[in-house]
């Protein structure tokens, strides 16, 4: 039968291909949690035998908890009871007016709270890190220890450096009122730099749920963070994992950071800014010795 002849024939029938089904990973279950006068967020709370330490996973800027640390969960739920959510802005996060680190850190807080956690050890990846940082700072009593991961102290040093944050403010301003598409292209650009292929639909879905205004607004925030005058100050077992091939945060950065921290172990991992996804297999045990050296100082 030709093409024609099949236009005409009203038994004929158009075979339409399913759309392939987006590629998930095995994910634990995630909870309501709800935070007073400020909203509800899924927190991801699995693992960990009775009574084993909680970590708090704190992911990097326009990543999300289960982007950032999907490949550790497995590994990291057979020895801590593990807590994940995303930050403001971020994913499912919390959304607000404005955009403050210390709100950050504030809200870690009372999630672990809310789920019962007097004490539990701050991880923070990259803008994972200040927001750790700044647990301990306004919250001591509530930290066990930090492990500090592929971050540092400050994040703009040289003149294009700071260009580069202040120009994050014109263009928070500009997300208020940018169309969808804009949303997609901003998305692509600043998460998607990181896929994999396996994951990358699904990784699009999860930048995709970002507010970019917030989004943006945290680029601006990380830009003028320093714990420079206080780092020092620091009084709990810390864990340095540096990412030896670090393209985002110079490894000069994250050395000066463990050395400005008394007593501070550093742990490397052979791999780039995105070590915790495209080198798990090394990030992770060695996420796990970081974490078992601040049990054994605390």
């Amino acid at each position: 039968m030709t093409d024609e002849s099949a236009e005409g024939d009203p038994t004929a029938t158009d075979t339409i291909a399913p759309e392939p089904e987006t590629l998930t990973p095995d994910l634990p279950t995630g909870r309501f949690v709800e935070l007073e006068d400020r909203g509800t967020v899924v927190v991801r709370d699995f693992g960990g035998p009775p009574g084993a330490p909680v970590v708090a996973l704190l992911h990097g800027w326009t990543a999300t908890a289960d982007l950032n640390w999907f490949k550790a969960y497995e590994g990291l739920g057979e020895r801590y009871r593990v807590v994940a959510f995303d930050h403001r802005g971020h994913g499912t996060g919390i959304r607000s007016k404005r955009f403050r680190l210390e709100d950050c850190a504030d809200d870690v807080v009372d999630v672990a709270s809310a789920l019962g956690v007097d004490r539990f050890i701050p991880v923070g990846y990259s803008m994972g890190g200040p927001i750790a940082q700044l647990v301990w700072r306004r919250h001591p009593e509530r930290v066990i220890g930090l492990a500090l991961c592929a971050t540092a102290s400050y994040f703009t040093g040289r003149r294009e450096e700071r260009l580069s944050f202040l120009g994050l403010t014109g263009l928070a301003t500009m997300a208020r009122f940018t169309p969808e598409q804009t949303r997609i292209w901003l998305t692509e650009q600043l998460y998607l730099q990181r896929k994999t292929m396996q994951w990358e639909p699904w990784a699009i879905q999860e930048a995709a749920a970002h507010d970019w205004r917030m989004v943006l607004e945290a680029g601006k925030a990380i830009g003028r963070f320093s714990s420079s005058e206080w780092i020092e100050e620091v009084d709990v077992p810390v864990s340095s994992v540096v990412t030896m091939r670090d393209n985002v945060v110079p490894l000069r950065r994250q050395v000066k950071l463990f050395e400005s921290i008394p007593d501070a172990e550093v742990f490397r991992v052979d791999g780039a800014h995105d070590a915790a996804v495209a080198n798990a297999d090394r990030f992770v045990p060695t996420l796990i010795r970081a974490l078992q050296s601040i049990e054994h100082r605390s």
